[in-house]
């Protein structure tokens, strides 16, 4: 219960606060819904800078989903990969892609900023998605799951039918490690929408930002102009809910994922 309360509590407080203005925030009373103004919040939120929060909204769908949606499917690809074939200095690979999961991306971000600036990337849509398909993580989920899901003798089966080997992938492998893709989707979709470095280097146009950069840059500017208080909490309310959403909806393939994986 203390668990659920301390996980709860900064929820209740951004759902309560999104309906005051800025006076009621300053105020010290955000847990009271005296002066309810969540409508008159929206309507600022929506109206303010031509609606600009709203093209984040876009941006952040993009790269968190899109994303998300070619990381798994890359991470699946490599690990069912890496479980089923043998090839020479096979383990010696893998190893460095679990190498790759000991870096932090914050050591990473300005090494792919210089990759971005010598290819013309840097201030694009592409230099924000392209950095997030390689998961290592989820390449190592993928295998401990495609271990777990794929039985050998399904594709030995399937060859024999004269099957080749991607139609065996795409008919076979990947139907069978659909609750590993769906747990590394929303692993990597949580990350990615929460992701506020990589786009702080590579982003300068404001029309690109994500809403973890566009929130970030309201609320500097909350000290010399409280009016922005408002719409940044109202527009961290917001920005929950696609998360909640993804949850809810493959929450029953999310948890048959995580109890293979953590049985093998």
């Amino acid at each position: 219960m203390l668990a659920v309360l301390y996980t709860l509590f900064p929820l209740v407080w951004l759902v309560t606060a999104a309906t005051k203005d800025a006076g009621g925030l300053l105020a010290g009373n955000a847990f009271s819904f005296e002066g309810f103004d969540l409508g008159g919040n929206l309507s600022r939120l929506a109206s303010y800078n031509d609606g600009v929060y709203f093209r984040w909204y876009a941006n952040s769908l993009l790269y968190a989903g899109g994303g998300a949606l070619l990381s798994a499917l890359v991470s699946v690809a490599a690990g069912y990969a890496f479980d089923t074939y043998e090839f020479p200095g096979k383990e010696r690979l893998f190893g460095v892609v679990l190498l790759g999961v000991l870096v932090p991306t914050t050591a990473l971000a300005l090494p792919l900023y210089l990759l971005a600036a010598k290819t013309g990337l840097v201030n694009t849509y592409w230099s924000v998605l392209i950095p997030v398909l390689a998961h290592p993580f989820g390449v190592y989920l993928a295998r401990v799951f495609s271990a777990g899901y794929v039985p050998g003798e399904a594709i030995e089966a399937a060859r024999m039918d004269g099957a080749g080997e991607l139609r065996i992938f795409w008919s076979i492998g990947l139907r069978m490690l659909m609750p590993g893709f769906v747990t590394i989707f929303l692993f990597q979709f949580t990350a990615i929408w929460n992701n506020f470095f990589l786009p702080l280097v590579m982003l300068s146009d404001q029309r690109l930002f994500p809403l973890s950069l566009g929130l970030y840059a309201w609320n500097s500017n909350t000290h010399a102009e409280p009016s922005y208080y408002p719409l940044v909490v109202t527009g961290s309310l917001l920005a929950v809910i696609p998360l909640v959403i993804a949850f809810v909806a493959l929450q029953r393939h999310w948890k048959a994922g995580l109890a293979a994986g953590s049985v093998k």
